[in-house]
């Protein structure tokens, strides 16, 4: 009898422990406590999901909305005007996630500044064979190698035309969009590609994107050569001005940070001779840093993550030089924290995106890296990211030392102050 007693309510216990285990979960997964996300669901939903099924249920669940809201209203320091338009703050999300336009409300209600939806194709396409996508988790970085899969212009562009009212309040507000156009993979005339894509999402984006620097379409990043691009660009530009709409689109060019010095020079001539409005810096790396531990390091396909910032920051850096500041860059690689955002606007970027690391730490990184953004500013004697834009060209203003390895994994502001900020001092 008594065995009985004592196993019935050992069962109880159990119960009433597993429920409040349930319970807590269920609550730190509602409020966004960025630990819990960091350190406990976002390993077991790796550990039980492959990389392409882990990225598809997370655009199906922010897309209902079942994601943790950021409940904060930014400072007045974190927003930007550029481009025609205001970004209430400088945090976007890259192309990449929101492939198909599909979730595109729910991820601004995370928080991000601005949502770039795509890479979108004319024609819809599968891209290339899975497994495509691979997680190299002791290097908090990804390899993939999509290839463009795309529900196509058509879908896309029905899909984003129902919420327009919606993204035209969004924009008044400070929370524009942006839309990255890519060429079909058997496509004949990729110029055509752009064109279309243009005249099928000038009207509904605040910004466009020309996409020639994905590393896992045959043939794409050639599309970067100066005579190539020029002629690309231009016709891009003149089918921008043909729109009829109240406000043109801005037109953006994204590239690889694998260029030669030469590539650079030409990119930057480029689009300052023809006048296009921004640079995405960088895409994707094909090249595999010496630091790389995971096997997996071996897969074909753009390499995106903590090893890539270092090489994105450079890039936008570079940039920044070769055009005299006068072409606004948007920053993307590496970024996991405030000083990796700040990293990049002192190099010359005025917007950043991030992707990877989101998928590391999850949606509250979105609020922990403004809050560490808005703090290292005020640190750093800066009122706002506008004066923070390309303050390590300018004569007089100290250097920012280089993010070690230790300090670049969404370290807490207090750590990284440690150890950057004093010196004046990253997707």
């Amino acid at each position: 009898m008594a065995g009985n007693t004592l196993q019935r309510r050992m069962r109880e216990a159990a119960r009433v422990l597993g429920s409040g285990t349930c319970l807590f979960f269920a609550y730190c997964t509602a409020v966004g406590d960025e630990k819990f996300y960091s350190n406990h669901l976002m390993p077991t939903l790796q550990r039980f999901m492959d990389p392409e099924m882990a990225h598809t249920l997370a655009v199906r669940f922010i897309s209902w909305g079942l994601i943790p809201r950021s409940k904060c209203k930014d400072s007045s320091a974190l927003e930007v005007n550029v481009f025609g338009r205001k970004f209430k703050n400088p945090v976007g999300l890259a192309a990449g996630f929101d492939k198909h336009g599909e979730a595109v409300d729910g991820l601004y209600k995370m928080g991000f500044g601005f949502v770039e939806v795509g890479t979108v194709t004319p024609q819809p396409q599968d891209g290339n064979p899975r497994p495509r996508v691979f997680r190299l988790d002791p290097d908090r970085a990804i390899i993939n190698r999509y290839g463009f899969n795309s529900h196509g212009l058509t879908v896309v562009q029905r899909r984003l035309q129902a919420r327009s009212e919606i993204q035209e309040q969004l924009t008044k507000g400070g929370s524009p969009l942006g839309i990255n156009l890519g060429k079909n993979k058997l496509s004949s005339d990729a110029t055509a590609d752009y064109v279309e894509g243009v005249r099928g999402f000038g009207p509904l984006a605040d910004y466009l994107v020309v996409n020639v620097s994905s590393p896992n379409t045959p043939g794409l990043r050639t599309l970067q050569g100066k005579e190539k691009l020029r002629s690309l660009l231009s016709k891009v530009m003149k089918e921008r001005d043909y729109l009829k709409v109240n406000r043109k689109p801005a037109i953006l060019l994204k590239i690889a940070p694998d260029l030669t010095a030469e590539d650079k020079k030409d990119i930057a001539s480029v689009v300052t001779e023809l006048g296009v409005d921004g640079l995405i810096v960088t895409n994707t790396t094909v090249s595999r840093p010496a630091t790389l531990q995971d096997p997996l390091q071996t897969q074909g396909g753009g390499l995106s993550g903590v090893p890539l910032r270092e090489l994105s920051t450079k890039t936008v850096n570079e940039m920044y030089s070769l055009t005299k500041g006068r072409v606004p860059i948007i920053g993307v690689g590496g970024i996991s924290s405030g000083a990796d955002v700040l990293e990049k606007i002192r190099a010359g970027a005025t917007l950043i995106q991030l992707y990877t690391a989101i998928t590391y730490q999850g949606p509250p990184l979105v609020h922990k890296i403004k809050c560490e953004l808005e703090q290292l500013l005020k640190e750093q004697g800066f009122s706002s990211v506008a004066e923070a834009v390309g303050a390590d060209h300018r004569p007089g203003v100290t250097q920012m030392p280089a993010l070690s390895k230790d300090n670049i994994q969404g370290a807490p502001v207090a750590a990284v102050k440690a150890t950057t900020v004093l010196e004046h001092s990253t997707e």
